[in-house]
């Protein structure tokens, strides 16, 4: 009886079995999102009841893996300066997926109780089929008769589904010895049995058939390791006995061709042991590369961000490598979570004090921005320029701020510069622009200026010619690489004041006033406080300059003019005194001036109170 064991055993047992390459899958490579994504998949595509094996699989991975990133939230907390007893985590994520891991337990829970109910009733229908097979031993009935009831109780035992494991070897080892003893009841009618025999041998040999199919090299293992499942129970529980003679030898080839599809399945087990030890190897390397990389220090944002690049690949190689022996998987995935905390925990530690560093960027950078701001709007290009560039330059040389402040406070600094250089250049085009237009007045107004004929009427040929300089200063400056044209100007105007017999003082100090009222009309305050500051430093140096050539001429001992060197000496120190001379009439010309000033900001100040 040894082919007539086994498969009205618990259904769930062939479907925990008919998913079994699904284990193949690598769920340590999946994210937790994708694992619950996975679990919700398989409860709606599959029977609750066999898909025990994914689901504890899904659940260990899901654990493990969130349990690692808890552990990692947990250290950088302390690392904050939290405390543990204060530390509490979770995200949404593990609520869904045991949300879904709880409706399939329950669900699993509901389906064992209602097949419990159902294999106490289908035990309760095979009892009643083998009582009703003992009674056919007694029945009076035509033999066709009978043996027409024995087919239909077959039938019914084939279809009155699966009983508990613990019912199931008493139950078909009763039912099968009341078959042989119909069997043997009906002797007589050798006619109705053989043509039974003849139907089931035929039967079971397309099985044979099949087998010998499932059992070439080119059909994967685990499908036909599966199907075989199948075969077996058909050849069970649907085909009926076959006689004496054939019964042995059939179920010798069927059982052969069973060893050969399970060998087959356990050398590709074997092999696959060998790929997971493979794979050990494989994640312990990636392991060390991660230790390797922990170890490095590196000194910027941009070096840790590249160097978190190479763990993260790494990490997803880790994942992506596949299963590896079951006895080592617990020490690989510690192992490979202690390497990815010690580099995180660097990490972390380089941020933290980047994070005090960047809040100090931020009050340097907060202080020039408002620099910036405050001068947007200055005239006083010439301080205001050198300004702008410096904190433009400083600016730069500051280290990065706070992600949520760079972009805002950059916008605000570029726009408060760019403000600023903006009115800049269209100041220096406009000047630019009204310097080209002096510079064309003023070559119309020397070419008039030099066919000028002096008349007879000295004070009115003074009055004349200092309209002349009251005009040409009325056009305006030109760019600097121009003014040679005022000292054309000049020349011209120094000329036609010798023709009217001013000396060269009278002339100096013609032109001095000139130039003093030009300083009135600048825009700079401090305009005619500086030339006083030049003037007398000037007289200063023509004063040292005097003593130190009268020092000299001293050396000569007795003085002859005669001597071309102390002519030279006595030439040069006329020539200085000279200057001087010029130099303190400038200085009274320029004080006079400022009383004059000073006189008239006072009136200005009665007026306003009266």
């Amino acid at each position: 009886m040894s082919e007539e064991k086994n498969t009205l055993a618990i259904e769930d047992n062939r479907e925990d079995n008919r998913l079994e390459d699904a284990s193949l899958v690598n769920y340590e490579a999946m994210s937790l999102s994708e694992l619950t994504k996975e679990l919700k998949e398989l409860l709606q595509t599959e029977k609750t009841q066999a898909i025990k094996k994914q689901v504890d699989a899904i659940r260990y991975e899901f654990d493990k893996k969130y349990d690692a990133l808890v552990e990692e939230k947990k250290e950088e907390f302390i690392a904050d300066g939290g405390e543990l007893y204060n530390f509490s985590y979770e995200i949404p994520v593990y609520r869904e997926f045991y949300t879904a891991f709880n409706d399939y337990r329950e669900k699993r829970n509901q389906y064992y109780k209602e097949i419990e109910k159902t294999h106490k009733e289908n035990l309760a229908k095979r009892r009643e089929i083998i009582e009703e097979l003992k009674s056919l031993l007694n029945a009076e009935e035509h033999l066709g008769t009978t043996f027409k009831q024995f087919q239909q109780l077959q039938e019914r035992w084939r279809k009155a589904g699966a009983v508990s494991n613990a019912d199931y070897e008493d139950l078909w080892n009763t039912y099968h010895h009341h078959v042989e003893n119909f069997y043997d009841f009906i002797h007589l009618s050798k006619d109705l049995r053989d043509i039974d025999f003849k139907r089931n041998l035929e039967e079971k040999l397309k099985i044979i058939e099949r087998a010998e199919a499932l059992a070439q090299d080119e059909v994967d293992a685990l499908i036909a390791s599966r199907e075989l499942q199948v075969l077996h129970r058909v050849w069970k529980e649907e085909i009926g006995p076959v006689d004496k003679e054939h019964r042995e030898s059939i179920w010798q080839r069927f059982s052969e061709l069973t060893k050969k599809i399970h060998d087959k399945r356990q050398y590709y087990l074997k092999n696959l042991d060998k790929i997971y030890e493979e794979n050990a190897v494989k994640k312990q390397g990636i392991i060390e590369r991660i230790k390797k990389l922990g170890e490095k220090e590196p000194t910027t944002h941009s070096a840790w961000k590249q160097l978190s690049k190479q763990v993260e690949d790494l990490r997803q190689s880790f994942l992506n490598v596949g299963k590896v022996p079951l006895q080592q998987a617990d020490q690989v995935w510690k192992s490979f979570n202690i390497a990815l905390r010690a580099f995180n925990k660097k990490k972390n530690q380089f941020y933290k004090t980047l994070k005090k560093e960047q809040q100090e960027n931020l009050t340097k950078k907060l202080a020039l921005l408002e620099i910036a701001k405050a001068n947007q709007n200055s005239t006083d290009w010439e301080t205001t320029t050198e300004l702008m560039k410096n904190i433009q330059r400083e600016w730069k040389e500051i280290g990065s701020v706070p992600l949520r402040n760079t972009e805002k406070i950059w916008k605000e600094f570029k726009r408060a510069c760019d403000t600023y250089f903006s009115r800049f250049a269209e100041t220096i085009q406009h000047s630019k622009n009204k310097e080209s237009d002096a510079l064309e007045q003023k070559k119309a107004f020397l070419d008039k200026l030099k066919e000028y004929q002096l008349g007879t009427d000295r004070d009115k040929e003074i009055a004349t010619l200092q309209n002349f300089v009251n005009e040409w200063n009325a056009i305006g400056n030109t760019h600097h690489s121009k003014r040679t044209i005022d000292i054309k100007f000049h020349k011209i105007i120094d000329a036609l004041y010798k023709k009217l017999n001013f000396d060269k003082q009278e002339i100096e100090l013609i032109k001095y006033n000139n130039k003093l009222e030009r300083l009135i009309n600048d825009d700079n305050e401090n305009s005619l406080n500086n030339e006083v500051i030049f003037v007398r430093r000037r007289i200063d140096e023509l004063k040292s300059e005097i003593l130190q050539l009268e020092n000299n001429l001293a050396f000569f001992g007795n003085i002859d003019e005669k001597n071309p060197l102390v002519r030279d000496v006595i030439k040069n120190i006329n020539n200085q005194k000279e200057a001087l001379k010029t130099w303190e009439n400038k200085l009274r010309e320029l004080k006079h001036l400022q009383k004059t000033q000073l006189a008239e900001a006072s009136e200005e100040k009665i007026e306003e109170k009266e």
